[in-house]
């Protein structure tokens, strides 16, 4: 049987060597480490910094929502904002919808379409 396989072996060109295992998983584990350094490590620490804008929300703070609402918001809880968006009107929302905070000073900003 032995030389069955010797004589295959000689007759495809030479001896029968075995690729390394790195060479096959080498292109697979490059393009995994491209993906993940051009693309999730950069959507996580965008994440991080949304979680941590929204958590320091705190009463007096003028947001914009994701629907573009603007108001001040008049009371922070824990999970739900209590927004002043006029006179005598008052919203609770979801801390979470929250998109940015606009300074005192702040007009809307220029990529939000107005009308």
């Amino acid at each position: 049987m032995d030389t069955l396989f010797t004589i295959l072996a000689m007759a495809g060109g030479g001896t029968a060597e075995e690729q390394s295992p790195i060479y096959m998983f080498g292109p697979l584990l490059l393009m995994v480490l491209i993906f993940y350094f051009l693309l999730i490590r950069p959507q996580q620490r965008r994440e991080k910094e949304r979680r941590e804008m929204i958590n320091k929300v705190k009463t007096g703070d003028r947001v914009l929502f994701g629907g573009g609402l603007i108001g001040v918001v008049s009371n922070a809880n824990e999970n739900t904002l209590t927004i002043k968006i006029a006179d005598k009107v008052k919203v609770d929302a979801v801390r979470g919808s929250v998109t940015q905070v606009l300074g005192k000073g702040d007009d809307v900003p220029s990529d939000v379409p107005q009308r």
